[in-house]
């Protein structure tokens, strides 16, 4: 049974926890917050016995094969560099970090300590995305050559998450990152990327709005949008709509999880909705799935002692893509070569 402790218990935290409830050979046993109360209330709803306020101290005193890291990006690093230090694996949420130079430190710090280091970029692991991901292997509509990734919400993500409002940054840093992800995941790596913003709401601080074309190195192009002010008539959150047209044939992953994929000569819809989980809720169900689904993946990778799909290293690469997305929006829409992020 590997031996896990949680830093930081917040509003998202509470559904690593759930999952971690689930997954065979792995138990969190210990907890770390500065925020007392709430490190309290958590331990109380889990059953956690073992609960610490200083990440260091709880480091020294505990006996773990790895950490979740669930605190802000600002943080990251100092905890990333802690733990690899004393040999943990360290299982991130996003954004990994705030800086190019803060993620490459923390990937060369899991290598030099030989510990295993995964970002917690969980929208892949939607099993609806997961089916798409599938289609595609099967070449049933042949090379992509063009793709839609789009999430267009006016859900109240504040009253949840009260700091999106006041960040200098937004959209892009908070849900865009997972879509570029998507992005990448579906049509391989990127070399050219251009980026508009747009702040609509007057309420908050920073991007609401924005629309990203992607040059993937394949040969495909896709359209990554993403929007918090996008009043539909019925409101699709927290879905991720997919269009795809290949050499063969189009993909179509509509709202309410409708699966539509015509391969030339027959069209075929399937329901690819998420299991509704015993500790999930609607709307929120498909991430929580995918919260499990990416844990698991965590577990078992330490299990069979390979890298995870969604490795440090690997999300250098997305989160190369937020960067070179805010340097075009905010040069007027300039396109970016990756290689100047060095991806």
């Amino acid at each position: 049974m590997l031996k896990g402790a949680l830093i930081g218990c917040g509003f998202f935290a509470q559904n690593h926890l759930h999952a971690w409830r689930d997954i065979d050979g792995a138990q969190i046993i210990a907890l770390c917050d500065r925020d007392t109360a709430r490190l309290s209330q958590t331990a109380d709803a889990f059953t956690i016995a073992r609960t610490h306020d200083d990440a260091a101290r709880m480091l020294e005193e505990e006996d773990l094969d790895f950490v979740d890291i669930a605190t802000t990006a600002a943080t990251h690093r100092p905890l990333v560099e802690m733990a690899a230090s004393h040999g943990l694996h360290i299982i991130c949420q996003k954004p990994f970090a705030e800086t190019m130079e803060d993620a490459a430190a923390m990937v060369e710090a899991a290598d030099r300590a030989g510990v295993t280091l995964m970002v917690h970029e969980n929208f892949r692991w939607q099993s609806a995305l997961r089916t798409v991901r599938a289609v595609l292997d099967e070449g049933r509509i042949g090379a992509p050559f063009f793709g839609r990734v789009s999430f267009r919400s006016a859900y109240d993500v504040y009253a949840g998450q009260p700091y999106l409002a006041t960040g200098e940054r937004f959209i892009i840093e908070d849900l865009g990152i997972h879509i570029l992800d998507i992005a990448r995941f579906l049509f391989g790596d990127v070399a050219t990327l251009a980026a508009s913003t747009k702040r609509v709401n007057p309420k908050i601080r920073a991007e609401d709005v924005a629309t990203m074309m992607l040059v993937h190195q394949g040969g495909a192009t896709s359209i990554v949008d993403c929007s918090y002010a996008t009043r539909l008539p019925r409101e699709n959150f927290p879905e991720t709509l997919i269009e795809i047209d290949g050499s063969e044939g189009t993909l179509r992953l509509g709202a309410d999880y409708r699966l539509s994929v015509h391969d030339g000569d027959e069209t075929g819809e399937t329901d690819v909705a998420p299991p509704l989980l015993s500790w999930a809720e609607r709307p929120w169900h498909n991430i929580q799935e995918s919260v499990l689904a990416i844990q698991r993946h965590f577990v078992d990778c330490l299990s069979a002692g390979r890298q995870p799909e969604t490795s440090g290293r690997d999300n250098l690469k997305t989160l190369a893509l937020v960067h070179a997305a805010y340097a075009s929006a905010e040069s007027g829409g300039r396109t970016i070569a990756m290689s100047e992020f060095g991806t």
